[in-house]
């Protein structure tokens, strides 16, 4: 799998094995919100932060990749829904591995929403593209959320490890979950997966400190790094932002060493 390798490491560090990536994906779920409305500069600002790779969709490749200013990794986002469809949850495919390569991009990505409804079309789903992405040695990232009817709390240890084995399982070369709240439970949930698993950075968050500790906490006890959206593309400074995560999830450095990024 040479050509899975190399394209692995344009989104894993070679040195630490961790990434920094940015999902940006948001615009078919939710629209044109602030921070992805210029996707040029917006990407340009999580690059020269440190940022190693952006999520988008197909459609938005030729908005902000590249050709200008610091490189960047491209993961192509394959499935999808809406806010104003019947059912949020259920994520079907909406382009293929094929064409992510037709795009030049590093990976792809897939939602499943473990618990959902569709859960079972989901599943098929992720271990169909996960055997094409063998195919091409294209890497593959599961995006794997417990989310549905029985599921009580979305970030419960029990639920986020379920969530992520069952990703691995199905072929997954690195996983995107839920941080579970505290370092010990999300240290069961990264024991239990036997690939990276990264951490989603979900709604906004009241304050720096609180994102810096969440992204400390989770690669202290074996996280591979972060996939964090909203909270660093509608920063102040998304620039500032991504470099202060991306020193604690590459360089190790303290929430009080990279607050300092912040307010430099």
């Amino acid at each position: 799998m040479i050509g899975k390798k190399i394209r692995i490491e344009r989104i894993l560090d070679r040195k630490t094995q961790r990434c920094v990536i940015v999902p940006m994906d948001h615009g078919v779920s939710i629209g044109p919100v602030a921070g992805i409305i210029d996707m040029a500069e917006t990407i340009d600002e999580v690059a020269s932060g440190g940022a190693n790779a952006v999520i988008v969709h197909k459609g938005i490749v030729g908005e902000g990749h590249r050709g200008y200013g610091q490189d960047i990794g491209l993961i192509v986002h394959l499935s999808a829904s809406t806010s104003l469809g019947p059912d949020p949850n259920h994520k079907v495919m909406v382009t293929s591995v094929e064409q992510a390569i037709k795009l030049g991009a590093d990976a792809v990505s897939v939602h499943v929403n473990v618990g959902a409804d569709e859960e079972p079309e989901m599943l098929v789903k992720l271990g169909t593209v996960a055997e094409i992405c063998d195919d091409w040695g294209m890497p593959l990232i599961a995006m794997m959320y417990p989310r549905g009817e029985k599921i009580k709390d979305e970030h419960d240890a029990d639920v986020v490890k379920l969530a992520a084995r069952a990703g691995a399982e199905l072929g997954a070369d690195i996983i995107k979950t839920n941080y579970t709240g505290d370092p010990d439970t999300f240290k069961e949930v990264v024991d239990g997966c036997p690939i990276p698993v990264i951490i989603a950075g979900g709604p906004r968050v009241e304050t720096d400190e609180e994102l810096l500790e969440m992204v400390k906490n989770s690669v202290d006890v074996g996280g591979s790094g972060v996939a964090i959206g909203r909270n660093i593309f509608q920063a102040e400074s998304p620039r500032k932002t991504t470099r202060a995560i991306a020193e604690i999830v590459h360089n190790n450095f303290e929430v009080e060493e990279a607050l300092k990024i912040l307010k430099g």
